[in-house]
C-alpha cells in the first residue's frame, strides 16, 4: 500500500541558493543558466551540479507576470506512438477544457535522462501543475518535483510513494488478478512476453505480481521473451514464434500489452493452434484494437481515461482553488481514496482466449 507523501518544501529556490551551493557569484550562476557569457567548463559544471542537487529550475517568466504562474499544465508521458497514452491525455483534456488551464505535452521515450530534461523545461515556465506518468524517476527529477511550487500528480501507478498526489491502478494487483484467472482455468505451463523491458516499470510490476501469485500456487513462469524496443503486431508475432519454438509445450502466453498480444494471437491462429483449448493468451490495456481480431484477446482495462480525468480534477482544485466541473469522473467499479492516493480497480476481460 502506498505511503502518504512526505511534506514537500514550498520555499522558492533562488539564484542565491545555487550561488551559495556552488561557491560562485549570482551573476555567474545567471550566466550559466542562461547559457551566456564567458564561463569556464569547470565552473559551468559546478553550477549545474549544484542546481541539480537543489532541484532548482530557472524562472523564465520572472518579472513578466505578477502571478509568476501560467495557465499551463505540463503532461509528461513516455510516448504517443503507444496507443495507451492518447486515451489518458483525452481524459485530462476533457476536464481541463472546462477551465482556463491548457495541457502541454512532453515525451520521455521511457528514458530517465529525457524525462529529466522535459521536466526541467516545463518547470522553467512555472506551470499551474504537472501530471507525469509513473512513480520511478531519477534523483534529479524527484528533487525538481519536490521543489516545484505547483501541484504534482503522478499517474497510472500507485505501487510506490508519490511526491504529491497519485492516481492509477496497482499493477502488482493487476498481475495477480491475471495469474489467478488463468490458474482457475487450468493453465499450468506459462510463458511471459514483454517489450520495453526493463524501462517499463508498470509492466515490470505486473510481472512481479503475476509471478508471485503463480508461486503461491506452486507454479512459475516456464519461459519468457523480452524486447527492449517498442510494441507492434509484427514484433508480437516474432516474439511468439521464438518463444514457442523454444518451448512448444507452453499452454498460456501472458503479454505485457495488447499490441504484441494481438500479434501473438494472429500467429497462433495461423499455425492452427487451438485457442484457448491448446493455448491461452492474454494482454493488457483493453485497447479497442482487440475488437477487430478474429477472436477477442483476453485483457485488462487499466482505467486510462478515468485516470486522466481524476488527475486533471486534482490539478484544477489545487491550482484554481475550486472544485473541478462535474465531469462524471466516478469510475465503474471500486475507487479507493487514501490520503493523496486514488487507486482505481482494473477489470479483467476474458474475451475468447482465457476460457476453456
Amino acid at each position: 500500500m502506498a505511503q502518504p507523501p512526505r511534506n514537500r518544501r514550498r520555499r522558492t529556490l533562488t539564484l542565491r541558493d545555487v550561488s551559495e551551493a556552488s561557491g560562485v557569484s549570482e551573476m555567474t550562476v545567471s550566466r550559466v543558466l542562461r547559457n551566456s557569457g564567458d564561463v569556464s567548463e569547470k565552473t559551468r559544471a559546478r553550477v549545474m551540479e549544484a542546481a541539480r542537487a537543489l532541484g532548482y529550475v530557472p524562472n523564465k517568466i520572472a518579472g513578466a507576470l505578477a502571478s509568476q504562474r501560467v495557465n499551463l499544465v505540463g503532461v509528461i508521458v513516455p510516448s504517443l506512438s503507444n496507443m495507451v497514452f492518447p486515451e489518458v491525455i483525452s481524459g485530462i483534456s476533457e476536464v481541463l477544457d472546462e477551465t482556463p488551464l491548457q495541457p502541454v505535452i512532453g515525451f520521455t521515450e521511457y528514458r530517465p535522462e529525457k524525462e529529466e530534461q522535459v521536466l526541467f523545461e516545463m518547470l522553467s515556465w512555472r506551470p499551474s501543475g504537472i501530471i507525469m506518468a509513473g512513480l520511478e524517476h531519477s534523483e534529479a527529477t524527484r528533487r525538481m518535483l519536490e521543489a516545484a511550487e505547483a501541484p504534482v500528480v503522478e499517474i497510472m501507478d500507485v505501487d510506490g510513494v508519490p511526491v504529491d498526489f497519485a492516481v492509477g491502478i496497482s499493477h502488482r494487483r493487476a498481475g495477480r488478478m491475471m495469474a489467478e484467472a488463468l490458474i482457475a482455468e487450468g493453465y499450468r505451463r506459462i510463458g511471459f512476453l514483454g517489450t520495453k523491458m526493463p524501462l517499463d516499470h508498470r509492466a515490470r510490476k505486473r510481472l512481479e505480481g503475476f509471478t508471485q501469485a503463480l508461486g503461491e500456487a506452486g507454479l512459475e513462469v516456464a519461459d519468457q521473451e523480452f524486447y527492449e524496443g517498442g510494441s507492434s503486431l509484427a514484433k508480437g508475432r516474432e516474439m511468439t514464434a521464438r518463444l514457442l519454438s523454444r518451448s512448444p509445450d507452453l499452454d498460456f502466453l501472458y503479454y505485457s500489452n495488447d499490441m504484441i498480444g494481438a500479434g501473438g494471437l494472429l500467429y497462433c491462429l495461423e499455425q492452427g493452434l487451438d485457442v484457448p483449448g491448446r493455448i491461452g493468451l492474454a494482454g493488457f490495456n483493453g485497447l479497442e484494437l482487440i475488437e477487430g481480431l478474429p477472436r477477442r484477446l483476453a485483457t485488462m482495462d487499466a482505467c486510462r481515461r478515468e485516470t486522466g480525468r481524476r488527475a486533471a480534477a486534482i490539478i484544477t482544485r489545487q491550482a484554481l482553488g475550486e472544485v473541478a466541473p462535474d465531469m462524471g469522473i466516478e469510475c465503474e467499479g471500486a475507487a479507493t481514496c487514501e490520503g493523496h492516493v486514488i487507486t482505481l480497480e482494473p477489470r479483467l476481460q476474458p474475451g475468447d482466449t482465457l476460457q476453456r
